[in-house]
């Protein structure tokens, strides 16, 4: 499938978006949470991935990010999606406290008939809307405050560095690290 959205310099920064399979609301948990930021942890330790800023909302996560060397950003991108994918769903499966189980794996499991290049689930949309930004732009700014004003704007906290699942502790405090490693 063509897009005008593309990883076109492996070395440049982006600004994407990962957004879960008809928008829906797994990331409530911070098990699921979890495992998406190891998996970037991973990629920064192993596949050269460079996280500026991150945000993970119930949904969907925003990242501006890069790659080191010879590591291909498009790759490292679909690792992080195939690998959250198999263990989001396997835990989902595997949680007797998950009271949603029953309707979020016929979510996966129709989104996955649909998709021939799937085994039997889809969790990802296949799309991440790759936005080429210069980082010293006022776009890559507006995309800075943008993704980390995303949890006040949904009425999670009332401060962005209050947001556990975000790198704004990091870019508005002097209090210590985020989760994740940031690039700067």
């Amino acid at each position: 499938m063509s897009s005008k959205y593309k990883f076109t310099d492996k070395l440049a920064n982006y600004f994407i978006t990962i957004t879960v399979v008809g928008w829906t609301d797994v990331f409530t948990r911070n098990e699921y949470k979890d495992i998406l930021v190891d998996s970037i942890k991973h990629c920064q330790n192993n596949q050269g991935l460079q996280v500026n800023t991150w945000v993970i909302m119930t949904n969907h996560i925003h990242m501006i990010v890069s790659c080191s060397g010879d590591n291909d950003i498009a790759m490292v991108i679909k690792n992080i999606k195939s690998f959250t994918a198999l263990k989001i769903i396997d835990a989902i499966i595997n949680n007797n406290y998950e009271s949603r189980r029953e309707w979020l794996i016929p979510i996966f499991e129709k989104y996955g008939s649909i998709n021939k290049s799937n085994h039997k689930y889809q969790f990802w949309v296949t799309e991440n809307h790759p936005i080429l930004l210069d980082p010293y732009t006022n776009m890559y700014n507006e995309r800075l405050k943008y993704l980390h004003e995303n949890p006040v704007r949904a009425g999670f906290v009332i401060n962005p560095q209050d947001w556990l699942y975000s790198s704004a502790i990091d870019y508005y405090t002097e209090k210590g690290k985020g989760l994740i490693e940031i690039y700067s």
